[in-house]
């Protein structure tokens, strides 16, 4: 069985005291591929050095909204010119987040937009972080014609009605921790609609730890519940599921 954590953040400082060992855990539960998300001026570096120090982990580049108001000149640059690395599959993690009052809304959208559009040239796709801005996000994605590159709706957390606009622009759909949650009725409702072909699956570790080990922290490794939770809504084998959500990963960020 393969498993592929298509969002993780391996190089977090919680990670520090036994990374490796981490790392080595995903592999022994099948983990066989992994995108590293680099978001901002420290852990772009952090991210690159992991994706070439391991055949198997991948990078993402971006700016982080809630870091939105720290971009400077020539950061869009830097960004444009590591997507030319053949590690480098995704910008990412993009978006907007409404719950951190950080940055402000009109920052965070011209630096969203603006990385759309280095992603439509370059022909990237694009991972999405949205936390309570769901409407703001679909918006500006049709306005700025995300459909022509597509990517991914990173740890999904909008209603049915929100998902089935972003599958119309072309986006797949990434699920982690919460399906695994008892309370999360909705995640599951989306997650069984969500067609098979556009399901992904991911841990956002060191966050968003799954049921058993909520509150404790996330790792790589855990992406196998998360599967066995999505295995179960789609009422399919695990084996299935890790299959078809492999095959999805490796075409959507043109991996081979």
């Amino acid at each position: 069985m393969r498993l592929f954590d298509t969002h993780t953040h391996l190089d977090a400082p919680q990670f520090d005291d036994d990374r490796e060992e981490v790392i080595a855990r995903a592999l022994e539960a099948g983990v066989t591929k992994m995108i590293n998300i680099g978001f901002n001026r420290d852990t772009i570096p952090t991210t690159m050095k992991l994706a070439e120090t391991y055949d198997y982990i991948y990078a993402a580049v971006g700016w982080h909204p809630v870091d939105a108001i720290d971009m400077k000149e020539g950061d869009m640059d830097w960004i444009a010119s590591l997507c030319s690395h053949k590690k480098v599959v995704a910008i990412g993690e993009i978006g907007l987040d409404y719950y951190w009052d950080t940055s402000p809304k009109e920052v965070q959208h011209e630096v969203f937009r603006k990385q759309i559009g280095l992603a439509r040239e370059l022909k990237m796709p694009i991972c999405i972080h949205n936390r309570d801005a769901h409407e703001d996000v679909v918006r500006i994605l049709r306005e700025e014609k995300a459909n022509e590159i597509g990517g991914v709706m990173h740890s999904f957390s909008g209603s049915w009605e929100t998902a089935k606009m972003c599958l119309d622009l072309g986006f797949h759909l990434s699920f982690g921790g919460p399906v695994t949650f008892k309370n999360a009725r909705v995640p599951k409702e989306v997650l069984a609609q969500t067609p098979m072909d556009r399901l992904l699956i991911e841990t956002d570790s060191p966050y968003l730890t799954p049921h058993p080990f909520r509150g404790k922290r996330n790792e790589s490794a855990y992406v196998k519940l998360v599967a066995e939770a999505a295995a179960e809504i789609k009422g399919i084998d695990l084996q299935e599921l890790a299959e078809i959500t492999y095959a999805n990963a490796l075409e959507r960020f043109g991996i081979v």
